[in-house]
């Protein structure tokens, strides 16, 4: 879960990323959250509930599953186009821990960082 300061505009970002990896829109419950399934798993977009404006997560990262390097490019570049922010290096091939992961990074619109990555 992400809080976010601009519902509105959290729904336009990731109806526009889950699209990407085959997901669907939001599903809105009646406190106004976003909820979005994929892959099994639940993502949810909230105003903040203590009523202070939204932070990001102290430097952590979510991370969602593609299923190829293609799929995480088009997440990549739909964030772009949703109004997400680049960051760290280009989407590309990661090594270590004994892993290869490809991996795309993005800031959405508030600040959380965000990466869409699939295993070599």
């Amino acid at each position: 879960m992400v809080g976010s300061d601009d519902i509105d505009r959290s729904k336009t970002f990731y109806d526009a990323t889950f699209k990407a990896l085959g997901g669907r829109e939001a599903i809105t419950d009646p406190k106004g959250r976003l909820i979005y399934l994929h892959n099994g798993g639940t993502f949810l977009v909230t105003k903040p509930i203590d009523g202070k404006p939204a932070s990001f997560a102290n430097g952590g990262t979510i991370g969602f599953a593609a299923e190829n390097p293609e799929q995480a490019d088009a997440w990549h570049k739909a964030g772009l186009e949703a109004g997400g922010k680049a960051i760290e290096d280009p989407p590309g091939w990661r090594e270590g821990n004994g892993m290869k992961l490809y991996l795309a990074y993005l800031r959405d619109p508030d600040g959380n960082k965000i990466c869409a990555m699939c295993r070599g």
